[in-house]
């Protein structure tokens, strides 16, 4: 009767323990959902669903709340097999006691170990490191994302299509360019000869003055210069 009063006794601190490890979890980190595993179910006593500040999910934290003397030699086996069928990433076992080799946190064969009083700090620990590697993953993600849409958009029919138009409308803007300097052209030319027919009877009526006036100076100019200026 004692050694089953014993065993109910220490029953139910574990319990309280497995409570107290949950209601810490939701008070230190209000953005994340802290999931109590059913009792007769197999699996730890409750999984953090790891939330960044904007709502979505970064990763899970399984978490085994252990209060005995003795650190059990198939805790860790035990917790990592619950870990896989669970599919989460980071695995921790709180207890008031270590395997032989530790006395403090740390990891042991892929699962953390750690006593209630440091179960908030490695907490922390962890999940940033989780969310930390979820941005990582999230980021090659999009990179990878973003390349193949580019590579889509580049090789699509729609990409094409655009640039064929923007071709026609370089074309077309530089033939008109090259038809306008053509027809200015042209037509500087024809003022030119205009211009060097005027020049030529100029100088044709300067020349049949100067027979007749001589030495007289008679100003012929058509520019205000001394070119058809006849002393």
């Amino acid at each position: 009767m004692k050694r089953k009063a014993e065993q109910g006794s220490m029953q139910l601190q574990g319990e309280v323990q497995e409570l107290i490890l949950e209601e810490l979890l939701r008070n230190s980190f209000p953005f994340d959902i802290i999931s109590e595993v059913g009792k007769g179910i197999r699996g730890a006593d409750c999984v953090q669903t790891v939330r960044n500040q904007f709502g979505q999910e970064c990763g899970r934290i399984i978490y085994e709340s252990k209060r005995t003397k003795d650190f059990g030699g198939d805790w860790i086996e035990k917790l990592k097999k619950d870990m896989r069928s669970q599919g989460v990433d980071v695995a921790v076992i709180v207890s008031q006691c270590y395997p032989k080799g530790m006395d403090c946190f740390g990891e042991r064969d892929g699962v953390w170990i750690c006593s209630f009083e440091e179960a908030k700090a490695v907490a922390a620990v962890l999940r940033d490191g989780v969310i930390r590697l979820s941005n990582v993953m999230k980021s090659q993600e999009n990179k990878g994302d973003k390349i193949n849409l580019l590579y889509n958009y580049l090789t699509s029919s729609e990409f094409s299509e655009q640039w064929k138009a923007v071709q026609e409308g370089f074309m077309s803007m530089k033939q008109s360019i090259q038809q306008e300097r053509n027809a200015m052209e042209k037509l500087w030319k024809s003022r030119e000869k205009q211009l060097e027919k005027v020049l030529l009877n100029a100088a044709f009526i300067s020349g049949s003055i100067e027979g007749i006036a001589g030495s007289d100076q008679i100003n012929f100019s058509l520019t205000g210069s001394d070119e058809f200026l006849l002393e």
